[in-house]
């Protein structure tokens, strides 16, 4: 594995009794970047994320992160690794204000259980590192505000934000812009450009305008293989992905930019 690559995975296989979800995938996600898993619906790029989480188990193959194999290990020792992970659907508690839901992240970054028996105000402490991780959302005007009131696009800022309170070193994001209006997809387009400025992401994205402006490399799977792999300019052109995309719903592989 080379050292510039953060996350390699070696013929990883999933099947589930004999439909094989994922079919031997060699990914090499390069430290740094912003890596997109794309695919026509049911290619298998969140089953693949489900591996890589260890939210499933594999049937074969490897995944090594930092050059280490963590194919055997729990979700929980993933996660302390520093792999993040944010889902399709909102994570975030709907009543808790916007700065608490980031407390609540920082809190469990800590590692310590949610002390119930102590007053509120002995996690003031955590006050300044979640209002800084809210300005680099742009949520910082939001924190006293209800979750619950806050529009569908900014509260997957605010998911980000509680994912970068974990501190990750490879953040995954799931669909991130899934069910948003043009606005709300041109704001979480370029808050994950900011945060991927001094960490890797890997995403699965069904929205191709905003794969082709901010990935550095796509991974195209189809039936649960790679199909195809490389930059956007590359990856659009080839007929074998674009016979892919022909007749789903993703027809806008070449006009996307």
């Amino acid at each position: 594995m080379s050292a510039d690559h953060i996350l390699e995975t070696r013929k990883l296989t999933k099947d589930f009794k004999g439909f094989v979800a994922v079919n031997q995938v060699d990914l090499q996600v390069r430290r740094g970047t912003i890596h997109a898993l794309i695919g026509p619906n049911g290619a298998g790029k969140t089953t693949c994320f489900n591996l890589l989480t260890k939210f499933i188990t594999p049937s074969s193959g490897q995944i090594l992160f930092n050059g280490q194999d963590i194919t055997g290990e729990a979700p929980a020792r993933i996660a302390r690794r520093g792999i993040i992970r944010s889902f399709q659907i909102s994570a975030v508690f709907p009543h808790l204000t916007v700065l608490e839901n980031v407390r609540v992240a920082l809190q469990r970054k800590l590692g310590t259980s949610f002390h119930f028996w102590r007053s509120e105000s002995s996690l003031d402490s955590l006050n300044e590192r979640a209002m800084e991780l809210l300005r680099e959302v742009d949520l910082e005007s939001y924190a006293p505000s209800v979750t619950v009131e806050l529009s569908y696009g900014r509260k997957r800022a605010l998911e980000i934000a509680t994912t970068l309170a974990m501190d990750p070193e490879l953040m995954l994001l799931d669909e991130p812009t899934q069910g948003m209006g043009l606005e709300d997809v041109d704001r979480i387009r370029q808050l994950i450009k900011k945060v991927a400025a001094n960490r890797t992401v890997l995403m699965v994205e069904h929205n191709m305008s905003v794969v082709s402006s901010i990935a550095d490399t796509i991974t195209v799977l189809q039936r649960g293989a790679t199909l195809a792999e490389g930059p956007y300019a590359e990856v659009s052109k080839n007929p074998a992905v674009i016979e892919a995309y022909m007749g789903s719903a993703n027809t806008e592989l070449q006009g996307a930019h």
